[in-house]
């Protein structure tokens, strides 16, 4: 989908019981701050296999009013993480391969990936899950090509993130590939979570625990991302932070999983984007205000990044090139 879909989005969120609170929240917290030009971008429907009571891997109990036939008007389905993912029930099995059949994007969260292997919707394809349950997907299902390392992966119409807060990089990325960048990056300011994270980033399954809260650099990726279009180093991130380099880039791969650099390289990706969707820059602008030099190294990593040189990422994702058709004014 492409940021010219203007009807409002349905997506259904599965919760097989006893399913996880937190997968379950996470979708109905990003998808509900999604806005685009003042109307919401989304419809959230949670359902589940009996409507009513459903347990859940924790104390609550759930109350869900929606039948399975939720995903029959679905344009997104998210099958949640459960306690119970090696046994699925056979009535969401059939409920995904119907949806699958028509087209409708299908996506998973945590434990939730076994649910589409069972249906058979992963075979011959890459996918990820929880990385304590990688091996169990491997024996279960031999056909999926499992990627355990990573935070999300995307093949075709199916897409499986590993666990828990990776359902928040999943569901930032369907934001975008649905709205793109700039409204994506807004819902993460919103929710005040990372911004959209690449997918074959690392689960950081052997990353030590950050230091309380993670928020020892946060006052330094803030100026940081303040800063993008300026040639940021190493020694000036150190001294931002006010310790030695060594000390930076521990403390940074703590609290995000990549090295100051690799992060800063995201970041200034991520906001080159943002400005090809969002504005008419020359190219050569966009390189310099993102911080990524010249319009030629702005090609390289944006072809690397995305398949696309920044013309061909423009043409298809641009909210202007998209206005302009549809003959809607746009903010300057």
């Amino acid at each position: 989908m492409h940021p010219e879909v203007l009807a409002m989005l349905r997506v259904a969120v599965v919760a097989s019981p006893p399913v996880s609170m937190f997968n379950l929240a996470i979708p109905e917290l990003l998808f509900d701050k999604v806005r685009v030009d003042g109307d919401p971008g989304y419809q959230v429907v949670i359902c589940a296999p009996d409507p009513g009571p459903v347990p859940t891997t924790g104390a609550l109990e759930l109350h869900v009013p929606h039948g399975l036939e939720a995903l029959r008007e679905a344009d997104t389905v998210i099958v949640a993480g459960t306690g119970e993912p090696f046994a699925p029930d056979p009535r969401v099995l059939e409920a995904l391969r119907e949806s699958a059949a028509t087209g409708v994007r299908i996506a998973s969260i945590c434990s939730g990936a076994f649910s589409l292997a069972e249906a058979g919707l992963l075979k011959g394809r890459k996918a990820t899950t929880y990385w304590e349950h990688a091996e169990e997907m491997r024996r279960r299902h031999p056909d999926v090509d499992v990627r355990g390392d990573v935070l999300y992966a995307q093949d075709g119409q199916f897409l499986t993130s590993s666990g828990y807060a990776a359902g928040i990089d999943l569901c930032l990325h369907i934001i975008r590939t649905d709205y793109g960048a700039a409204v994506a990056n807004e819902v993460a300011r919103l929710a005040l979570v990372a911004p959209v994270r690449p997918g074959g980033q690392t689960q950081f399954t052997r990353t030590p625990l950050p230091p309380e809260r993670g928020t020892a650099c946060a006052d330094t990726r803030g100026w940081a991302m303040r800063n993008l279009d300026k040639p940021l180093t190493l020694t000036d991130l150190a001294r931002h932070a006010g310790v030695s380099v060594r000390t930076l880039t521990r403390r940074f791969h703590a609290e995000s999983g990549v090295s100051p650099l690799q992060w800063l390289l995201h970041q200034r990706i991520e906001r080159a984007r943002e400005l090809l969707e969002t504005t008419r820059l020359p190219m050569d602008q966009v390189a310099a205000a993102s911080g990524l030099g010249t319009a030629d190294s702005l090609r390289a990593h944006l072809v690397r990044r995305t398949g696309l040189t920044p013309s061909a990422y423009r043409a298809q994702f641009s909210r202007h090139t998209a206005a302009s058709a549809a003959g809607m004014k746009q903010p300057a």
